[in-house]
């Protein structure tokens, strides 16, 4: 699945100043990680929005937001914003909440490389 550039772009323009943001291809689209953590993507034409488990029950009720169920399941903890609720302050604000949310978790271990096995 492609993803939507412009809404990308547009994602990097309000991504925090201060934060160490890196992005990688996931989800058949494009995740933003602050320090490690996944906290906004785009699939498709959709913002993707990891804000916590509460804060997604309250954001179900707002206009233009469905649960996250890429794998048949809904995620706890994320949720999809459709295109017409993305205006430039709402698209700050979800990402300012995401990036929020991701600050409050526990530092991300480094990866070690697998061990090849020993013959």
């Amino acid at each position: 699945m492609a993803y939507d550039e412009d809404l990308a772009d547009r994602v990097r323009n309000v991504v925090p100043a201060d934060a160490e943001v890196t992005e990688r291809k996931m989800f058949g689209g494009l995740a933003f990680l602050l320090e490690g953590h996944m906290f906004v993507g785009v699939v498709g034409s959709e913002l993707m929005v990891r804000i916590g488990s509460e804060a997604t029950r309250r954001a179900l009720s707002l206009d233009h937001v469905r649960e996250m169920d890429f794998t048949g399941r809904p995620a706890k903890n994320m949720i999809f914003v459709q295109p017409a609720g993305l205006d430039d302050p709402a698209l700050e604000r979800w990402v300012t909440a995401a990036a929020g949310y991701a600050r409050a978790l526990p530092p991300k271990r480094p990866h070690r490389p697998a061990r090849r096995a020993r013959r």
